[in-house]
């Protein structure tokens, strides 16, 4: 049986993205539920009974995240929506900001009313251009409608929503560098602690969530957290959305029951693969930054935090890249170390000096000058970077390289041993 769309559910309607469509799906109901008849800490509740995990790649429970914004504190108190989606391989934010931008504010202003937020920050991409002016016309059409501002829906409940566009850094999606970035300044990594529910942006308590949380929880408002635990599988409820992309029929993004299996996804959903005589060879499951799967390994698990966590890889953004039997896993893991070393910070030595280095090592390997001891190079470099820096950056750019030598160690050998050759050998030189 077919999932029916939640999250998704307004995408094709006539202009989605207007408050005249969206309130007449119903958008807006769970925002005046919550504020008529429910505290701050009934909905929390009811988020963390929903087991709603975050969607943005790391899969903390939400309502246990917002738990820890203190109560009393003299400071002001901030809700961040994390809009930046940088990673490679990752669009499912961009059609919910684009297709349905309100449900995205309802989202953020249920959770601000929870956590005693009266103003909430969206952080987001500066490529997400056509997103920024969805944004910014439902902002306006939010408020002089009065669910933004003061006294929303004729409550006591006051909450202004402040865009902000950042410069198209991969690392602020990272929630301490996007804090940085947003309050001006280089966008760098925090230390951890003191962390964002006690000192965060401006140095006041900060939750931050992503697009694809946040526009979960009116349905859990509305609905209940029974409903949304009835979806999925326990411990990974909910509706979930999977962005596909390479070698399929139908690439795109699809919402599914969380935990959906990957075999189904592929097959049903996106139509097989997209040339019949180049079986699947290998996946990466949650974007770019999460270890790869081997076809057999692929075919074999649910898309869930748990299952893929069990084949040590990750769910993360849920950004799956399908690739067959056409693809040189040298040249991809080169493309994706090439994105890393570009996009490190450079605040932390072993990810600064690191990336680099696996890039050129690869890069090496690539063009016909590798050496027989390169992938055990590349094994040891990864792992002095692995979980020795200040964010996980470090852990996004080595993960890759373990997985993929692992797994595919032959590939490299068969370059080193001039059993293969590459066209992009003159770019991986440098050239």
């Amino acid at each position: 049986m077919a999932f029916e769309p939640v999250l998704t559910k307004n995408v094709g309607r006539p202009e989605s993205w207007t408050l005249r469509s969206y309130r007449a799906s119903g958008g807006y109901r769970a925002l005046k539920k919550a504020l008529g008849s429910m505290t701050p800490d009934e909905v929390v509740t009811e988020v963390k009974n929903s087991g709603l995990r975050g969607r943005g790649g790391a899969g903390f429970p939400t309502g246990m995240k917002w738990s820890f914004m203190p109560k009393d504190t003299p400071k002001p108190k901030y809700l961040i929506c994390n809009a930046d989606e940088s990673e490679p391989g990752t669009f499912k934010d961009r059609l919910l900001i684009e297709q349905d931008p309100h449900l995205l504010l309802e989202g953020c202003l249920i959770a601000s009313y929870a956590i005693g937020a009266a103003c909430c920050f969206l952080y987001i991409r500066g490529e997400y251009v056509f997103g920024v002016r969805r944004l910014e016309a439902a902002i306006a059409e939010a408020r002089e409608a009065g669910f933004i501002g003061k006294k929303i829906a004729g409550s006591g409940y006051d909450c202004e929503i402040v865009l902000h566009v950042g410069a198209g850094a991969y690392i602020c999606g990272e929630e301490t560098a996007l804090m940085e970035s947003l309050e001006g300044k280089r966008g760098y990594p925090r230390l951890k602690p003191p962390f964002p529910a006690s000192y965060g942006a401006f140095g006041c308590p900060t939750t931050i969530n992503n697009v694809e949380t946040l526009c979960n929880v009116p349905f859990i408002v509305e609905r209940g957290a029974s409903w949304f635990t009835a979806i999925g599988r326990e411990k990974n409820t909910g509706p979930k959305l999977y962005c596909v992309s390479g070698h399929v029929k139908r690439p795109g993004v699809y919402e599914e029951a969380m935990g959906i299996p990957f075999r189904e996804l592929l097959e049903d959903r996106c139509g097989g693969m997209l040339h019949a005589d180049r079986p699947l060879k290998a996946v990466i499951p949650g974007g770019s930054s999460v270890p790869v799967l081997r076809a057999d390994e692929a075919m074999a698990v649910l898309m869930d935090f748990d299952s893929l966590a069990a084949i040590k890889t990750l769910l993360g953004s849920a950004g799956v890249i399908v690739m067959d039997t056409s693809t040189d896993m040298v040249e991809a893991i080169w493309n994706i170390s090439r994105f890393y070393a570009h996009e490190s910070c450079g605040q932390c030595t072993p990810c600064r000096e690191g990336c680099n280095w696996m890039h050129k090592i690869i890069g090496r390997v690539l063009s016909g000058g590798g050496r027989p001891q390169d992938p055990d190079l590349l094994l040891d470099i990864a792992g002095n970077i692995a979980g020795n820096t200040i964010c996980p950056l470090g852990d996004a750019a080595a993960w890759p390289v373990q997985a993929f030598v692992g797994k595919f160690r032959s590939e490299f050998e068969d370059y080193i041993a001039g059993r293969r050759s590459s066209p992009l050998a003159l770019a991986a030189h440098g050239h």
